[in-house]
């Protein structure tokens, strides 16, 4: 255990990074791979079959010749195959170094994300997806869960789907993430009224208090504009579509929490 973990001293850079891959990033993904087992002769077939690069026939020793070869592909690759990359070599540290390993892995790249300021992260089951501010990861995590306790399956599967959607690589689908955010939150608001009208004719009878009420019906118009009735002039930032999405979160949870007989 290092220093800074045995004594928990440690700090959480805002989130600067998503469209690119540092150097050290492009470094980690490979030493951290190979410090949970793999020599750099199987990295290099696993980096090669993503990138669809041929090894060099003349690289036989380990260290240095291949290990440079590794770090050589993978330092001039696009920056969104870099992450491609590091999925790969989670499963194939699964497969082959077994399930203690990958999680070494995925930790401890997890732990270069967040110092690195990068707005990704490995999920268990999911391979690497959008990572936000805390607030963001508490409202998703809290929403799955309300969703989860109180069964409902079609919410829940559209909160996954707009974090899905905002998590695409190169380019995220953001109309994508807007149209099921607000769509998680019409499907609680059908299951509680068990109507099977929009959001926008639901929100006077779900009687929320004032002004979250003006504030659902607003946000549904934002959604519909953004989502739906997509044009050049009106499609959303990246930062648009994550706080719909959180805010989506909130409502959701919000609302099956006050539905819930518990």
């Amino acid at each position: 255990m290092t220093f800074s973990k045995r004594h928990n001293f440690s700090k959480t850079p805002p989130i600067t990074i998503r469209t690119d891959a540092p150097n050290g990033l492009r470094y980690a993904v490979v030493q951290n791979a190979y410090d949970c087992g793999p020599s750099y002769s199987a990295i290099r077939s696993v980096v090669c079959r993503v990138l669809l690069d041929a090894p060099d026939p003349n690289s036989w020793t380990e260290i240095p010749n291949i290990r440079d070869e590794v770090l050589q592909h993978i330092r001039f690759c696009d920056w969104f195959k870099v992450y491609d990359v590091a999925e790969a070599l989670l499963s194939y540290i699964e497969t082959t170094q077994g399930y203690a390993s990958a999680v070494q892995y995925s930790n401890s790249m997890n732990d270069f994300f967040i110092g690195a300021g990068i707005g990704w992260q490995f999920a268990p089951n999911e391979g690497i997806v959008y990572r936000g501010d805390e607030t963001f990861d508490v409202a998703t995590a809290e929403a799955a869960k309300a969703l989860s306790v109180t069964g409902r399956k079609n919410a829940a599967n559209e909160i996954e789907e707009a974090i899905r959607d905002i998590s695409r690589r190169p380019d995220p689908d953001i109309t994508g993430a807007v149209t099921h955010s607000m769509a998680a939150v019409e499907c609680v608001a059908q299951d509680i009224l068990g109507s099977k009208q929009t959001l926008g004719q639901m929100v006077g009878a779900l009687n929320l208090p004032k002004p979250l009420d003006e504030a659902v019906s607003k946000l549904y118009g934002f959604a519909s504009q953004h989502g739906r009735h997509v044009s050049e002039q009106s499609r959303p930032a990246p930062e648009d579509a994550e706080l719909l999405v959180q805010i989506s979160c909130a409502i959701c949870t919000y609302l099956a929490k006050r539905a819930s007989p518990n």
